[in-house]
């Protein structure tokens, strides 16, 4: 079905109900195509938990420091400094 722009914003409760039940409607401006009303696909049921297991690992040592990507950071820093290097304080809760 194909219906111009002013006969698509006065009837667009009903265009719908007809894409709705499986409708595509073309809306035209001077004879021209502009748009197409097509039904929104319903959205997947959710996922269920472990689809993926077995596909995806994690090395062991994924979140150890890297002393190449510390050095563009902060410089080299040898072992020394950074045992010598305090923690950070603690931030204080607000209240």
């Amino acid at each position: 079905m194909e219906v111009n722009v002013h006969e698509a914003k006065t009837h667009l409760s009903r265009l719908l109900r007809r894409v709705v039940a499986g409708e595509e409607i073309t809306i035209s401006r001077a004879g021209v195509p502009v748009a197409k009303l097509i039904a929104a696909r319903t959205q997947s049921k959710s996922r269920p938990m472990g689809m993926d297991r077995g596909k995806i690992w994690i090395a062991d040592d994924f979140d150890r420091p890297d002393p190449e990507l510390e050095a563009l950071f902060y410089g080299p820093i040898t072992t020394e400094a950074r045992e010598e290097t305090p923690a950070p304080p603690k931030r204080k809760k607000k209240t």
